[in-house]
This record gives structure tokens, C-alpha cells and sequence, in this order.
């Protein structure tokens, strides 16, 4: 009778832990960052007075 408890409580015990459903599966890999493009260089020079050129 203790061996037919303990089993029961073992499987119970191994049955309790199946938390997730379906197949095992890897999360998707991350995508790499890409550092900033610099930012283009302007067409014209700036004049310093505010006035186009």
C-alpha cells in the first residue's frame, strides 16, 4: 500500500508539472540594431547671416 501511495504521488507529481502545451519551440532570434545612417550633408552651405544664398 506505501509503494501504490508513493507511486501515485510521484506520477501526480510529474503530471502537476506539465505547465505548457504544444511543442517545444525556440523564441525567434533577435534582429540585430542598426547603428544610426549619418545624417546627409546639406546641399549649400550655410551663410551665417540667415540670408539664402
Amino acid at each position: 500500500m506505501t509503494k501504490r501511495l508513493a507511486l501515485l504521488t510521484v506520477l501526480a507529481c510529474l503530471l502537476a508539472a506539465c505547465g505548457n502545451k504544444g511543442p517545444l519551440v525556440r523564441p525567434p532570434p533577435a534582429e540585430p540594431q542598426d547603428a544610426p545612417a549619418p545624417s546627409a550633408p546639406a546641399a549649400e552651405p550655410a551663410t551665417g547671416d540667415g540670408a539664402p544664398a
